[in-house]
């Protein structure tokens, strides 16, 4: 498929209103500015305001390694940076060409807010078709990420040949228990966010914890970027938009798309339902257990994840 590519000449409110409904539809588009517009176009983008929400028509990828190589996306957590996949880009790259997406409202270079699931999910699609013809080897979704990847696949808009569910609880709720849920979270999460640190109660318990058990709260910590002095710029609307969105945005039951392999690396520890869980959404998973807690395999072994990705992808073979 050829997309068009259409140039905007001049920045003004009619052509960036133009410029935003293009790059929507998924059109290359580029605009012509010069002076204090131009600074300000390449210091924040082109923003706009929808439904009381900061937007861009795009967003930010970080893309690493030997692009001869097949193409892995990297989905972060909830209210996680691009920068949470940090520890594993290296060994990925022995295998992959990264692609770490970086979630409206969560990135540290651009001054917007988080909107919805499905939102994400349609400038994803965007890039994909964009700059991988649609197409593309691998996708891993770190918790809130991996129903991001569910989501993708089910859309059937792009094709994902192995998505890779990272022990995902897949939680759903109802309009209202997710407002509940939401209103209880983002308070503490806001403040978590912004100041880089636990309450001071956690911090004591932590202190008291040893062992394996420290391992992992440390390894959580790294993946939300706490001790890395804050996220000043994370609105409390994009926490609680992206919380919220993950609840009641539903996945299909029984998804199977021909060509497309769905991986599940099921961490045991959370319990059995989980498994259950998988099995309802996706037809006929790849389901790999792991004796560990949620995402504690990202987390705290990044050798051994590294190398199930692998396997995933490339089959079992050595």
């Amino acid at each position: 498929m050829i997309l068009m590519r259409i140039l905007i000449y001049g920045a003004g409110v009619i052509g960036s209103l133009y410029a935003v409904l293009f790059a929507e539809t998924g059109y290359d588009t580029s605009i012509y500015a010069r002076g204090k517009r131009l600074e300000f176009l390449k210091k924040n983008g082109l923003l706009y305001k929808k439904n009381q929400n900061i937007r861009r028509p795009d967003m930010k990828f970080y893309e690493s390694g030997d692009s001869s190589k097949p193409v892995i996306f990297l989905f972060p957590g909830t209210c996680c940076l691009y920068s949470s996949f940090e520890h594993v880009l290296d060994g990925l790259h022995s295998y992959f060409y990264t692609v770490t997406v970086s979630y409206d409202g969560f990135d540290p270079n651009e001054k917007t807010e988080f909107y919805s699931m499905e939102d994400e999910c349609e400038k994803i699609e965007q890039e994909i078709k964009k700059k991988y013809c649609g197409r593309i080897k691998a996708a891993y979704g770190c918790s809130l990420g991996g129903r991001l990847v569910s989501l993708l696949i089910q859309r059937k808009k792009i094709h994902i040949e192995h998505g890779i569910i990272g022990s995902s609880d897949m939680d759903e709720a109802g309009k209202l228990v997710a407002k509940i849920q939401a209103f209880m979270v983002v308070p503490f999460m806001y403040k978590m966010a912004h100041t880089g640190a636990l309450p001071k109660y956690m911090q004591k318990k932590l202190s008291k914890t040893d062992g394996d058990k420290k391992e992992l709260y440390n390894g959580f910590l790294n993946m939300f970027g706490i001790g890395k002095g804050g996220s000043p710029w994370i609105t409390k609307q994009s926490i609680y938009n992206q919380f919220y969105s993950d609840l009641v945005t539903k996945v299909q039951h029984g998804i199977d798309v021909p060509g497309t392999t769905i991986h599940v690396f099921y961490a045991t520890k959370m319990g059995k339902k989980y498994e259950k869980r998988y099995c309802t959404y996706f037809k006929n998973p790849d389901i790999r257990k792991h004796n560990m807690q949620h995402e504690e395999l990202f987390c705290c072994h990044s050798a051994e994840w590294v190398e199930e990705v692998r396997k995933a992808v490339e089959g079992d073979k050595q």
